[in-house]
């Protein structure tokens, strides 16, 4: 972890990395959250809007990479460029608070050697969705050295090399929340729709699974119901309804296109 220098140990250092793709409305608020990293590291996937300038004149490193390969490569990329002891992955779409901030930068000075997890604050459509109960947990924070490798298409998991003494890496939860951007308009969550839908299709695809209009209608109302009645969603207006129906569909969707694209799903995974 921390180097000698002439008898001392200099402090662990911070890469903060970011995946970007014509984010040039929201890029300047993500990186600014950030601007305390050691390393503030960018890999661009082939914007064409003014995404790349933005992060550069925000002091960030930025490469670019427009062969799209799906989320694992990308992430594999920035693991490359990372020179940080620790590096976070931090989405476009997501803003750190200063609460967040601060926790993040104490746990890179106790040199602690773990994964942490993160959970969101969702802002939907203009609207801070207050009474939701987001309990999704994702791994953000990893000592760099411990990575080996992401794997997936879409939903991307980190393969780990164990820790120096062996055994299991620990995991821990970061418990300043980040402000996550999910969706801001209607438009760009139809093309987010399709997105995921045709990401989920293919990697079930690819593990044989089975889909169909009735499986797409059972997932989907489940994941409905899940996010707008127990997860409070219905107490959010407007916004949290608008949500919770996109989220759904992308799961009706995902089973939809598995049996009505199933070809040229299982030709793109053969690819």
């Amino acid at each position: 972890m921390p180097v000698a220098t002439g008898g001392a140990s200099a402090p662990p250092t911070l890469t903060v990395a970011v995946l970007t793709l014509n984010e040039a409305h929201r890029i300047e608020a993500c990186l600014q959250s950030a601007a305390f990293a050691d390393q503030l590291l960018v890999v661009d996937s082939g914007s064409t809007d003014d995404t790349v300038a933005i992060a550069q004149r925000l002091g960030a490193e930025v490469h670019s990479y427009p062969d799209w390969k799906g989320f694992a490569v990308q992430r594999n990329r920035l693991l490359a460029h990372a020179r940080g002891d620790y590096i976070f992955f931090l989405d476009a779409d997501e803003v750190m608070t200063p609460a967040f901030a601060q926790e993040l930068q104490a746990i890179v000075r106790s040199g602690a050697q773990a994964v942490w997890t993160i959970r969101w604050r969702m802002v939907a459509y203009g609207h801070e969705l207050k009474y939701f109960r987001s309990q999704s947990q994702i791994e953000r924070l990893f000592v760099r050295a411990m990575v080996r490798e992401f794997t997936g298409v879409v939903h991307e998991q980190a393969e780990l090399l164990p820790p120096p003494g062996g055994g299991a890496v620990p995991r821990r939860l970061i418990q300043a929340r980040l402000l996550h951007y999910s969706r801001t308009t209607v438009r760009g969550s139809l093309e987010k729709l399709t997105q995921y839908a045709m990401l989920g299709a293919a990697k079930r695809a690819a593990t044989g699974k089975k889909g169909g209009v009735v499986r797409g209608l059972a997932s989907g109302t489940s994941m409905f119901l899940r996010l707008y009645v127990f997860r409070l969603g219905f107490l959010c207006g407007g916004a949290g309804f608008l949500y919770c129906l996109f989220v759904a569909l992308e799961a009706f969707f995902r089973y939809a296109a598995l049996e009505y694209d199933h070809q040229q799903l299982s030709e793109s995974v053969r690819r």
